[in-house]
């Protein structure tokens, strides 16, 4: 196994420092506002999946 199978799951520095801000955003929202975070946040995570879904057939067709 070589070091970017390794490091597949894990993060970048900036990509953590990231979603340390996020997290410090998301605890002071309101419960309904970050349910609609959340909603969003899912359903744009839906569209990259199709995107690279899409993208994947074209390249082996």
């Amino acid at each position: 196994m070589n070091s970017n199978d390794q490091n597949l799951g894990k993060l970048s520095i900036e990509q953590q420092f990231k979603l340390a801000v996020l997290k410090k955003e998301i605890e002071s929202m309101p419960l309904e506002q970050t349910k609609e975070y959340l909603v969003e946040a899912f359903r744009q995570m839906m569209v990259k999946d199709n995107l690279c879904r899409d993208l994947f057939k074209k390249c082996y067709l």
